[in-house]
Protein backbone atom coordinates (compact mmCIF):
# COMPACT_ATOMS: atom_id res chain seq x y z
CA UNK A 1 0.00 0.00 0.00
CA UNK A 2 2.86 2.33 0.83
CA UNK A 3 4.41 1.66 -2.60
CA UNK A 4 1.08 2.30 -4.31
CA UNK A 5 0.70 5.55 -2.39
CA UNK A 6 4.22 6.57 -3.36
CA UNK A 7 3.51 5.84 -7.00
CA UNK A 8 0.35 7.94 -6.91
CA UNK A 9 2.27 10.78 -5.31
CA UNK A 10 4.96 10.56 -8.00
CA UNK A 11 2.34 10.54 -10.75
CA UNK A 12 0.60 13.53 -9.22
CA UNK A 13 3.86 15.43 -8.97
CA UNK A 14 4.57 14.69 -12.64
CA UNK A 15 1.04 15.73 -13.64
CA UNK A 16 1.37 19.02 -11.79
CA UNK A 17 4.80 19.57 -13.35
CA UNK A 18 3.29 19.11 -16.80
CA UNK A 19 0.53 21.56 -15.95
CA UNK A 20 3.09 24.09 -14.74
CA UNK A 21 4.99 23.68 -18.01
CA UNK A 22 1.79 24.19 -20.01
CA UNK A 23 1.07 27.34 -18.00
CA UNK A 24 4.58 28.64 -18.68
CA UNK A 25 4.13 27.95 -22.41
CA UNK A 26 0.78 29.74 -22.43
CA UNK A 27 2.33 32.72 -20.66
CA UNK A 28 5.06 32.80 -23.31
CA UNK A 29 2.45 32.75 -26.07
CA UNK A 30 0.70 35.71 -24.46
CA UNK A 31 3.88 37.71 -23.84
CA UNK A 32 5.33 37.14 -27.34
CA UNK A 33 2.03 37.20 -29.20
CA UNK A 34 3.10 34.04 -31.06
CA UNK A 35 1.30 30.75 -30.64
CA UNK A 36 4.12 28.68 -32.12
CA UNK A 37 7.42 28.92 -30.27
CA UNK A 38 9.12 25.93 -31.90
CA UNK A 39 8.76 24.08 -35.17
CA UNK A 40 7.83 20.98 -33.18
CA UNK A 41 4.74 22.74 -31.81
CA UNK A 42 3.08 22.27 -35.21
CA UNK A 43 5.41 21.18 -38.06
CA UNK A 44 2.74 21.56 -40.77
CA UNK A 45 1.78 25.07 -39.67
CA UNK A 46 5.45 26.03 -39.31
CA UNK A 47 6.17 24.95 -42.89
CA UNK A 48 3.18 26.92 -44.16
CA UNK A 49 4.25 30.00 -42.21
CA UNK A 50 7.69 29.79 -43.83
CA UNK A 51 6.03 29.70 -47.28
CA UNK A 52 3.87 32.69 -46.40
CA UNK A 53 6.89 34.61 -45.10
CA UNK A 54 8.68 34.07 -48.42
CA UNK A 55 5.60 35.26 -50.28
CA UNK A 56 5.46 38.38 -48.12
CA UNK A 57 9.15 39.12 -48.79
CA UNK A 58 8.59 38.74 -52.55
CA UNK A 59 5.49 40.92 -52.40
CA UNK A 60 7.41 43.61 -50.51
CA UNK A 61 10.07 43.71 -53.23
CA UNK A 62 7.48 43.78 -55.98
CA UNK A 63 5.50 46.49 -54.17
CA UNK A 64 8.60 48.68 -54.39
CA UNK A 65 8.76 47.98 -58.13
CA UNK A 66 5.08 48.78 -58.54
CA UNK A 67 5.46 52.09 -56.70
CA UNK A 68 8.47 52.93 -58.87
CA UNK A 69 6.52 52.08 -62.03
CA UNK A 70 3.56 54.22 -60.95
CA UNK A 71 5.90 57.13 -60.17
CA UNK A 72 7.65 56.77 -63.53
CA UNK A 73 4.43 56.66 -65.55
CA UNK A 74 3.07 59.69 -63.70
CA UNK A 75 6.28 61.63 -64.34
CA UNK A 76 6.37 60.56 -68.00
CA UNK A 77 2.72 61.52 -68.45
CA UNK A 78 3.45 64.99 -67.10
CA UNK A 79 6.42 65.44 -69.44
CA UNK A 80 4.47 64.21 -72.46
CA UNK A 81 1.55 66.51 -71.75
CA UNK A 82 3.97 69.41 -71.44
CA UNK A 83 5.55 68.43 -74.76
CA UNK A 84 2.09 68.26 -76.35
CA UNK A 85 1.54 71.84 -75.25
CA UNK A 86 4.86 72.90 -76.75
CA UNK A 87 4.05 71.17 -80.02
CA UNK A 88 0.64 72.82 -80.14
CA UNK A 89 2.41 76.17 -79.80
CA UNK A 90 4.90 75.10 -82.50
CA UNK A 91 1.96 74.38 -84.80
CA UNK A 92 0.56 77.86 -84.20
CA UNK A 93 3.94 79.42 -84.93
CA UNK A 94 4.37 77.33 -88.08
CA UNK A 95 1.02 78.48 -89.45
CA UNK A 96 1.87 82.07 -88.55
CA UNK A 97 5.23 81.75 -90.31
CA UNK A 98 3.55 80.33 -93.40
CA UNK A 99 1.34 83.41 -93.72
CA UNK A 100 2.20 85.71 -96.60
CA UNK A 101 1.58 88.66 -94.32
CA UNK A 102 4.49 87.70 -92.02
CA UNK A 103 7.39 90.10 -92.34
CA UNK A 104 11.05 89.02 -92.17
CA UNK A 105 11.15 90.36 -88.59
CA UNK A 106 8.05 88.36 -87.70
CA UNK A 107 9.57 85.22 -89.18
CA UNK A 108 12.76 85.84 -87.25
CA UNK A 109 10.87 86.09 -83.96
CA UNK A 110 8.90 82.96 -84.80
CA UNK A 111 12.10 81.07 -85.59
CA UNK A 112 13.65 82.10 -82.26
CA UNK A 113 10.62 80.85 -80.31
CA UNK A 114 10.59 77.60 -82.28
CA UNK A 115 14.27 77.05 -81.49
CA UNK A 116 13.51 77.61 -77.81
CA UNK A 117 10.74 75.00 -78.00
CA UNK A 118 13.18 72.56 -79.65
CA UNK A 119 15.66 73.12 -76.80
CA UNK A 120 12.96 72.45 -74.20
CA UNK A 121 11.93 69.22 -75.91
CA UNK A 122 15.55 68.07 -76.11
CA UNK A 123 15.93 68.81 -72.39
CA UNK A 124 12.85 66.67 -71.65
CA UNK A 125 14.57 63.71 -73.29
CA UNK A 126 17.20 63.89 -70.55
CA UNK A 127 14.72 63.97 -67.64
CA UNK A 128 15.78 61.93 -64.60
CA UNK A 129 13.49 59.59 -62.72
CA UNK A 130 13.14 59.34 -58.94
CA UNK A 131 16.02 56.85 -58.95
CA UNK A 132 18.37 59.37 -60.56
CA UNK A 133 18.43 57.36 -63.79
CA UNK A 134 17.09 58.66 -67.14
CA UNK A 135 13.31 58.51 -67.22
CA UNK A 136 13.47 57.78 -70.95
CA UNK A 137 16.32 55.30 -71.43
CA UNK A 138 18.82 56.18 -74.15
CA UNK A 139 19.00 52.51 -75.12
CA UNK A 140 16.52 49.70 -74.62
CA UNK A 141 14.31 50.15 -71.59
CA UNK A 142 14.88 47.61 -68.83
CA UNK A 143 11.78 45.56 -68.12
CA UNK A 144 10.70 45.47 -64.47
CA UNK A 145 8.96 42.55 -62.75
CA UNK A 146 5.74 43.72 -61.12
CA UNK A 147 4.07 40.35 -60.61
CA UNK A 148 4.47 36.69 -61.56
CA UNK A 149 2.91 37.39 -64.95
CA UNK A 150 3.74 41.08 -65.41
CA UNK A 151 7.19 42.08 -66.66
CA UNK A 152 7.40 45.22 -68.80
CA UNK A 153 8.98 48.65 -69.15
CA UNK A 154 6.56 51.23 -67.69
CA UNK A 155 7.95 54.09 -69.79
CA UNK A 156 9.04 54.01 -73.48
CA UNK A 157 12.65 54.60 -74.42
CA UNK A 158 14.01 57.98 -75.45
CA UNK A 159 13.98 57.02 -79.13
CA UNK A 160 10.40 55.75 -78.93
CA UNK A 161 9.26 59.08 -77.50
CA UNK A 162 11.43 61.74 -79.09
CA UNK A 163 12.28 60.30 -82.53
CA UNK A 164 10.12 59.89 -85.61
CA UNK A 165 11.59 57.76 -88.40
CA UNK A 166 15.06 58.33 -86.98
CA UNK A 167 14.73 62.12 -86.74
CA UNK A 168 14.34 63.79 -83.35
CA UNK A 169 11.31 65.97 -82.73
CA UNK A 170 13.68 68.73 -81.62
CA UNK A 171 15.36 68.60 -85.04
CA UNK A 172 11.98 68.69 -86.77
CA UNK A 173 11.17 71.92 -84.94
CA UNK A 174 14.59 73.40 -85.77
CA UNK A 175 14.13 72.53 -89.45
CA UNK A 176 10.78 74.31 -89.27
CA UNK A 177 12.45 77.38 -87.80
CA UNK A 178 15.04 77.37 -90.59
CA UNK A 179 12.34 77.06 -93.27
CA UNK A 180 10.40 79.98 -91.78
CA UNK A 181 13.54 82.13 -91.51
CA UNK A 182 14.27 81.45 -95.18
CA UNK A 183 10.66 82.09 -96.16
CA UNK A 184 10.68 78.89 -98.23
CA UNK A 185 7.00 78.05 -98.71
CA UNK A 186 7.63 74.47 -99.87
CA UNK A 187 9.88 73.69 -96.90
CA UNK A 188 7.40 75.35 -94.53
CA UNK A 189 4.64 73.11 -95.93
CA UNK A 190 6.78 70.02 -95.38
CA UNK A 191 7.64 71.18 -91.87
CA UNK A 192 3.97 71.82 -91.11
CA UNK A 193 3.20 68.20 -91.99
CA UNK A 194 6.13 67.02 -89.88
CA UNK A 195 4.87 69.01 -86.88
CA UNK A 196 1.44 67.39 -87.29
CA UNK A 197 3.12 63.99 -87.29
CA UNK A 198 4.99 64.92 -84.10
CA UNK A 199 1.75 65.98 -82.41
CA UNK A 200 0.05 62.70 -83.34
CA UNK A 201 3.12 60.70 -82.31
CA UNK A 202 3.26 62.24 -78.84
CA UNK A 203 -0.49 61.67 -78.42
CA UNK A 204 0.01 57.97 -79.21
CA UNK A 205 2.94 57.68 -76.79
CA UNK A 206 0.94 59.45 -74.07
CA UNK A 207 -1.88 56.95 -74.55
CA UNK A 208 0.58 54.04 -74.29
CA UNK A 209 1.99 55.41 -71.03
CA UNK A 210 -1.58 55.84 -69.75
CA UNK A 211 -2.32 52.19 -70.52
CA UNK A 212 0.77 51.14 -68.55
CA UNK A 213 -0.27 53.38 -65.64
CA UNK A 214 -3.74 51.82 -65.55
CA UNK A 215 -2.23 48.33 -65.68
CA UNK A 216 0.06 49.16 -62.77
CA UNK A 217 -2.89 50.45 -60.74
CA UNK A 218 -4.69 47.12 -61.27
CA UNK A 219 -1.56 45.17 -60.34
CA UNK A 220 -1.19 47.31 -57.22
CA UNK A 221 -4.81 46.65 -56.21
CA UNK A 222 -4.42 42.89 -56.72
CA UNK A 223 -1.13 42.92 -54.79
CA UNK A 224 -2.78 44.71 -51.87
CA UNK A 225 -5.61 42.16 -51.75
CA UNK A 226 -3.12 39.26 -51.88
CA UNK A 227 -1.05 40.86 -49.14
CA UNK A 228 -4.10 41.12 -46.88
CA UNK A 229 -5.03 37.50 -47.55
CA UNK A 230 -1.52 36.23 -46.80
CA UNK A 231 -1.27 38.36 -43.65
CA UNK A 232 -4.59 37.03 -42.35
CA UNK A 233 -3.64 33.40 -43.04
CA UNK A 234 -0.27 33.80 -41.38
CA UNK A 235 -1.82 35.51 -38.37
CA UNK A 236 -4.36 32.71 -38.00
CA UNK A 237 -1.55 30.15 -37.96
CA UNK A 238 1.05 32.01 -35.95
CA UNK A 239 -0.47 34.70 -33.73
CA UNK A 240 -1.88 34.15 -30.26
CA UNK A 241 -5.63 34.49 -29.76
CA UNK A 242 -5.31 36.58 -26.60
CA UNK A 243 -8.88 36.14 -25.37
CA UNK A 244 -8.77 32.37 -25.70
CA UNK A 245 -5.19 32.13 -24.37
CA UNK A 246 -5.97 34.20 -21.27
CA UNK A 247 -9.08 32.15 -20.57
CA UNK A 248 -7.08 28.92 -20.94
CA UNK A 249 -4.30 30.30 -18.73
CA UNK A 250 -6.76 31.23 -15.99
CA UNK A 251 -8.39 27.79 -16.17
CA UNK A 252 -5.07 25.96 -16.03
CA UNK A 253 -3.86 28.15 -13.16
CA UNK A 254 -6.98 27.47 -11.12
CA UNK A 255 -6.73 23.75 -11.81
CA UNK A 256 -3.08 23.65 -10.79
CA UNK A 257 -3.71 25.64 -7.61
CA UNK A 258 -6.55 23.30 -6.66
CA UNK A 259 -4.39 20.25 -7.35
CA UNK A 260 -1.53 21.68 -5.31
CA UNK A 261 -3.84 22.47 -2.41
CA UNK A 262 -5.29 18.96 -2.45
CA UNK A 263 -1.83 17.44 -2.71
CA UNK A 264 -0.65 19.51 0.26
CA UNK A 265 -3.60 18.34 2.38
CA UNK A 266 -2.92 14.72 1.48
CA UNK A 267 0.76 15.05 2.36
CA UNK A 268 -0.08 16.36 5.82
CA UNK A 269 -1.51 12.95 6.71
CA UNK A 270 0.78 10.75 8.78
CA UNK A 271 1.97 7.21 8.10
CA UNK A 272 -0.47 5.92 10.70
CA UNK A 273 -3.31 7.64 8.77
CA UNK A 274 -2.43 5.61 5.69
CA UNK A 275 -2.01 2.38 7.75
CA UNK A 276 -5.40 2.87 9.32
Amino acid sequence: MINATGNRMTQEIQRQSRMAQQIAEKQTQISTGKRLQRASDNPVATARIADLARSQANDAARAANINLGITMTAQADGSLRQMSGLLARAKELTLAGASSSASPADRGSIAIELTTIADEIDAMALTKSATGQPLFASGSNMAIRFDDNAIFAPVPSQAEVFDIAGISIGQIIRDTASAITAGNAAQIGTSNTAVDSAINHVADVTAAVGINAARLERIDDNSALRSISIKEERSALEDTDFSAAIAELNGMTLTLEAAQAAFARINRRTLMDFLN
